[in-house]
């Protein structure tokens, strides 16, 4: 049963009080696809339908016989869930999420070595932390898995059943491999104010720059800053610090519409001549950044063309979760008594 129960949380990725609620009649097959039968009770949007994969729904029917077998010795009330109450005397017809994180919390503790992402200082691998594996953090790792399997948001929303994307967003972050991957990749293609190349070792580039909303940013004291302190209030386009790398594109073509929209009110506002004119002077600098890095873009083979975008996904990932707070972690406690 805890097997099952396993399983559902790592390939599923919904709560674990919607896994222990599962009904016997949770599985749906059409046309060849098997969707899992499930109820939100947070959002209370119930039958829900999730495509799970061959192996998970076997586990499932697996489970399903199993339990069929053992039907007369339990609770006549769970007799309608797929894991019903262990005892004539629970509170709830269904498995209590408690018998489930206290199993899982043994099953931890007795896990072989365990490592993390990197390195310590003398090339050995990190110990990973098991207080971060607890029922819920399965529900996140489904939403990394994807992420680093490169499924689009709005699909990952809808799979998560999220009602928005800023919620999905806080469930995954950009792993650190796939990070540095990308800023090798992206760190041959870097320009600067002028458009023109300036690659850059990628350990450098990604030591002595800090991300700015339109590019990177190498002047040191806005580097030290971490991109807070810029001693000419973000003027990127006329900065010789500024270094945008294909990952930035879609934000400075954005920024460039905003800026023509500013232009275009400050014309109807009869505003002063040199406002007028430095954002107009802004919209050029811009334009050149993005059709010198369009062009440059544009003459290499496709495939590594295809490598480059995918490596800019996976960096516009990353500086867009970098803002959110990590959510706080739950330690089961335990009597110093029990086995470890």
């Amino acid at each position: 049963m805890y097997q099952t129960l396993y399983v559902l949380l790592r390939d599923t990725g919904r709560r674990p009080n919607e896994i222990v609620s599962l009904s016997r009649e949770c599985l749906e097959t059409r046309q060849d696809q098997t969707s899992l039968i499930w109820d939100n009770h947070k959002a209370r949007r119930h039958r829900r339908r999730l495509p799970i994969t061959a192996s998970t729904a076997q586990a499932i029917r697996t489970w399903g016989e199993r339990r069929d077998q053992l039907q007369a010795t339990l609770p006549p009330a769970g007799a309608d869930y797929l894991f019903p109450a262990l005892t004539p005397l629970a509170t709830r017809r269904h498995l209590h999420t408690s018998y489930l994180s206290e199993t899982l919390r043994h099953w931890v503790a007795d896990l072989p070595a365990l490592h993390a992402e990197g390195t310590d200082s003398d090339a050995a691998l990190l110990p990973f932390d098991r207080s971060l594996i607890y029922a819920y953090a399965f529900r996140h790792s489904y939403a990394q898995r994807h992420a680093d399997a490169g499924t689009p948001l709005d699909v990952l929303c809808e799979l998560m059943d999220h009602k928005s994307v800023r919620t999905t967003q806080r469930y995954y972050t950009v792993s650190l491999q796939r990070k540095r991957d990308a800023v090798a990749k992206l760190s041959a293609h870097v320009v600067d104010n002028q458009g023109l190349p300036r690659p850059a070792d990628p350990a450098l580039y990604e030591m002595r720059s800090v991300a700015v909303p339109y590019g990177g940013c190498t002047e040191p004291s806005n580097v030290k800053a971490g991109g807070t302190s810029c001693p000419i209030r973000f003027q990127c386009a006329g900065c010789g610090f500024y270094r945008p790398d294909p990952s930035y594109l879609s934000a400075i073509e954005q920024h460039i519409n905003e800026l023509r929209a500013d232009r275009e009110t400050a014309l109807a506002m009869d505003a002063a001549e040199f406002v007028i004119t430095a954002l107009s002077a802004q919209i050029t600098a811009f334009e050149q950044v993005t059709d010198r890095m369009r062009r440059a873009l544009a003459a290499l083979p496709a495939d590594e063309r295809a490598e480059i975008e995918e490596a800019s996904t996976i960096l516009r990932r990353a500086r867009a979760g970098a803002g959110h707070p990590l959510l706080p972690l739950t330690v089961a406690d335990h009597d110093p008594q029990e086995r470890p």
